[in-house]
């Protein structure tokens, strides 16, 4: 029982820092440009201040992390379930981590090509995410409840995304 007790632990420090270093990768894209072209870009009124994404991402990859643990954790019981539910969530995790240096990044590079290479990734972030949710959901309500804010943040990141796009472009 203890033996399962500390894997369990290890498993939910490995989420946690799984999803950390997909964050991580996002920070030093934003990091370099978002005082850059960034502060200078058209954005759309509903774009909330550069303060405000730090936490609420900080708090929405502990949650991501937590529910892929949740998860994680009905290995045994429901084993085809819990392996697609998983393999949803890498890939949304995938996504997520690669469309941070796409957007801000890629465009001191590409330009407007980069923002709408990056509204390709996140609509297929949010395809992801909502597969995730669904699946996670099959395996056990709490880990969906648990991403259900996740969801909500992709899809209003994907109205900036969009709305970045075409003001730019």
């Amino acid at each position: 029982m203890r033996h399962e007790r500390l894997r369990s632990a290890a498993v939910l420090a490995a989420f946690v820092g799984i999803a950390y270093a997909a964050a991580a990768l996002g920070t030093i894209a934003t990091i370099q440009n978002v005082d850059g072209w960034y502060a200078e870009a058209a954005k759309v009124p509903w774009t909330p201040p550069n303060a405000v994404f730090g936490p609420v991402w900080t708090v929405l990859y502990a949650l991501m992390a937590v529910a892929a643990w949740f998860v994680w954790r009905e290995r045994d019981a429901r084993p085809v379930p819990v392996r697609r539910a998983l393999t949803a969530y890498v890939i949304q995790l995938a996504l997520n981590a690669i469309w941070t240096p796409v957007f801000f990044g890629l465009y001191p590079t590409l330009g407007p090509a980069a923002l709408w290479l990056a509204v390709v990734i996140i609509v297929l972030l949010d395809a992801a995410v909502i597969a995730t949710v669904v699946l996670a959901a099959r395996v056990r309500p709490l880990p969906a409840w648990l991403l259900a804010p996740y969801l909500a943040w992709c899809l209003f990141a994907t109205t900036l995304c969009i709305g970045t796009a075409v003001l730019n472009s």
